[in-house]
């Protein structure tokens, strides 16, 4: 187990490279498929993978190459593993071990289960010596127990690497203007990859749209497109001929692109096991990112009618979870750290709303809650938290006229907060418990047991917060907060190298076009040539020799003899200008 990002794939792949024998991976993902078996013929390591993208003559060409032992590793989907036949060729092929990637999708209990992994279980009666490993970035600990449980793991080895991500900068706000939020998450990532995530794909296509219009390099991606759309979107983003992508969460398993700076959730995902996985893809290359959630009560209504009725099992409880992630004022490190069954004993992470004071409690919390709930019991949980809202706030509408709600004690008792922060505290006390919505078609605001205990003095609620102005856009610098606050400190390992000089600046922007160049003459998508850490370190050493060229990060024997003398030249001809090169 290790987060994404945090080198699950290597633990196959080089072992299967050292050993030259083969190594069959369970990948559920085409997309996956494709980028990892192009970066291991990148990096000069045999590999195919076989799946329904494929013509019968590619699938045919792949399978006489395992029969003639030419590949290290083979990736293939689940459902094709368990085809009548396929076993014997594979055990003609005398595979080394088998790796089962998105391991979760295994166990019922896990967020993304897919009935195809249950049939996994036959491959300990079909090879009962091979060695079986299983990978995944999202398991609690009830998860782990049940993907040992499913493939009749043999007294394994359970290895848990942190879940830690402190490159990523985290940020919780409740939705008020979703075009202008997303739209100062993009200001402060200006020209930087970054991907945006809707619920519905209404909200993708309005979303991309918008984004479109005002010139940002914007594509849409949801299952609604045709194949060949939604491939031709994700191969201009991955390729760098796009910088935005607005998704379902059908996008991202699998997108490798290492230079992500920012991540949007424009609606709450279903569960922290998704927002970990998505967030996660930010910041790939251990250099600094942001991960900005944009929440709305709604939300919650939403996945419940999506979710069906009756829903998946935990699945409501795993989206009460993701809600009060939402509504809690606590570290957000933290929160997901010991969500995953890890301790986290930092006082503060100094990555995210909460420790960066962003958010903040207020002074006399216990009235608001007082007045917040009894407005609701005096609608007698006959309306919506949106209506409560515009009664607390003393809001001037017909309906409240009509409804002679003007005339409630409660009426105007939060006038001077505005809506969006009044809600904001409604879905708090919601998420606290003290609240709750109605299971009518449209839902209604109940005060609970527990929020007439308040009411009535017997007990005190947890305090409310409130969000404060968030980082101006014109100070904030991948994801860090505003210059008027202490500059955020990461840990030095994956604190970004200096580029902060002009001259960095200028060969790093030398040297992504030269990756891009390149990348377009292979047929692959440019983090597969160098990372943007790598490139970094290139525009920080600014090496002229081929010698001083193998000390930057990420090179190899392999990428010093294919690329060395095209990037050694790039960094010349952009350093000549002001004579410091460094030799």
């Amino acid at each position: 187990m290790l987060p994404t990002g945090g080198g699950k794939s290597l633990c196959y792949q080089a072992p299967a490279a050292h050993l030259k024998r083969l190594a069959i991976v369970v990948s559920p993902l085409i997309a996956l498929m494709k980028d990892q078996v192009d970066g291991l013929r990148e990096a000069g390591v045999p590999a195919a993978y076989l799946n329904s993208s494929q013509t019968p003559t590619e699938r045919a060409e792949v399978l006489r190459g395992l029969g003639a032992g030419r590949y290290h590793l083979l990736y293939v989907a689940p459902e094709r593993l368990v085809m009548d036949g396929f076993a014997e060729q594979l055990a003609r092929a005398n595979p080394a071990f088998l790796a089962v990637d998105e391991a979760h999708c295994i166990s019922q209990w896990g967020h993304d289960f897919r009935p195809e992994y249950r049939q996994l279980r036959v491959l300990r009666e079909w090879f009962p010596g091979l060695a079986v490993h299983a990978y995944t970035a999202t398991a609690t600990p009830p998860v782990r127990a049940d993907i040992i449980v499913e493939l009749k793991l043999k007294n394994p080895a359970v290895l848990v690497g942190s879940f830690d991500r402190p490159n990523l900068v985290y940020r919780v706000r409740p939705r008020t203007d979703r075009l202008a939020q997303v739209l100062a998450a993009i200001a402060r990532h200006r020209e930087q990859a970054g991907i945006i995530y809707c619920i519905r794909r209404a909200e993708v296509n309005e979303l991309a749209a918008a984004l479109a219009r005002r010139g940002l390099r914007a594509l849409p991606y949801h299952a609604g497109l045709s194949d060949d759309e939604r491939r031709a979107n994700q191969e201009a983003f991955v390729n760098e001929r796009a910088d935005i992508v607005v998704a379902t969460v059908a996008f991202g398993m699998g997108i490798d692109r290492s230079n992500v700076r920012y991540v949007v959730h424009a609606g709450m995902p279903k569960s922290l096991e998704h927002y970990q996985q998505e967030a996660g893809r930010a910041g790939r290359d251990g250099l600094e990112a942001e991960c900005l959630l944009l929440h709305s009560g709604a939300d919650y209504g939403l996945w419940k009618s999506v979710l069906g009725d009756p829903p998946p099992p935990g699945a409501l409880r795993k989206l009460g979870e993701m809600y009060a992630f939402c509504q809690d004022a606590v570290c957000r490190h933290k929160a997901l750290v010991t969500y995953f069954g890890q301790p986290y004993d930092r006082a503060s992470c100094a990555a995210c709303d909460v420790c960066l004071a962003e958010t903040v409690q207020g002074t006399d919390t216990a009235a608001v809650t007082a007045k917040i709930l009894n407005a609701a019991a005096q609608l007698r949980g006959s309306f919506g938290a949106t209506h409560v809202a515009d009664v607390l706030c003393g809001a001037s509408t017909a309906r409240i006229a009509q409804l002679g709600h003007d005339r409630l004690t409660a009426y105007g008792t939060l006038r001077g907060e505005k809506k969006s922060q009044v809600r904001a505290w409604i879905d708090q006390l919601m998420a606290q418990g003290y609240l709750a919505r109605s299971d009518a078609e449209y839902p209604t605001l109940l005060v609970t047991l527990s929020g007439h205990a308040v009411l009535r003095g017997e007990s005190a609620a947890a305090p409310l917060t409130s969000a404060v102005t968030p980082p101006a856009a014109s100070a904030a610098k991948a994801g860090t907060p505003s210059s008027s606050r202490e500059p955020r400190r990461i840990p030095e390992s994956t604190r970004a190298p200096d580029t902060s000089g002009v001259a960095d600046e200028k060969v790093f922007q030398a040297l992504r076009v030269l990756r891009r160049e390149v990348a377009e003459e292979r047929g692959v998508p440019p983090y597969l040539i160098f990372s943007d850490a790598s490139l970094r370190d290139m525009a920080r050493l600014r090496p002229t020799t081929l010698e001083r060229f193998r000390e930057v990060k990420g090179v190899g024997d392999w990428k010093l003899e294919t690329f060395g003398e095209r990037f050694v030249a790039a960094v010349r001809q952009a350093c000549s200008a002001s004579s410091s090169a460094r030799e």
